[in-house]
């Protein structure tokens, strides 16, 4: 969803940041690019205990401040970009099923679909809340074509990090890589898909 449906990555980024400054610490914007892109937030708080000493107790209240910043943000920001309304209803109209499966919390999935109205071109979705490992592990691409109904062969993962292309290349489906939000078209989708 993040960097691919929708271009709320900076959002993440600003939104933890801001809930980590509290106490003291922040991330960089190369250590986020290169680090924590991708990773869900509980991730990235057990990597800054480990970078920087970060108290784990603390990590339930920075991720709560953290998804409270998010929604603040998300609800001034987030709006429907047709790029992506016309690729998902065209996919549709093809005959295809459509998932996301994101490294964010349920709340942040299902307020970001719906602002982004994309939410009616989607089977479902599922978050980091409804697998035991989040991306980098293949977890949610795996119980995301199986709920499906698919061999992962005949389903395309679209991704832009390095964390979830590992995950999308681990469940054995096809992966489109592609690079920012604006890189995500019909006619880039269905042209990888015909080339298949």
């Amino acid at each position: 969803m993040d960097g691919v449906l929708i271009d709320a990555k900076d959002w993440h980024y600003e939104a933890l940041n801001k809930a980590l400054e509290i106490f003291g610490v922040s991330i960089s914007r190369i250590d986020h690019l290169t680090t924590f892109d991708g990773l869900s937030t509980n991730q990235k708080l057990r990597l800054l205990s480990k970078l920087y000493n970060l108290p784990a107790g603390l990590h339930g209240f920075i991720n709560e401040m953290k998804q409270q910043y998010t929604m603040d943000i998300t609800n001034q920001l987030c709006k429907p970009v047709f790029q992506h309304q016309y690729a998902l209803a065209k996919l549709r109209e093809d005959g295809l099923k459509l998932a996301v499966a994101s490294n964010s919390i349920r709340n942040t999935v299902e307020v970001m679909m719906e602002k982004a109205g994309l939410t009616e071109y989607l089977e479902f979705f599922l978050s980091n809340q409804d697998v035991n490992n989040a991306k980098p592990d293949s977890e949610i691409y795996d119980k995301s074509i199986a709920r499906l109904g698919f061999d992962p062969s005949e389903c395309v993962i679209v991704e832009d990090n390095e964390n979830g292309l590992k995950a999308a290349n681990a469940s054995g489906a096809n992966v489109l890589q592609v690079f920012d939000v604006n890189d995500v078209h019909y006619d880039k989708i269905a042209g990888f898909i015909r080339g298949l």
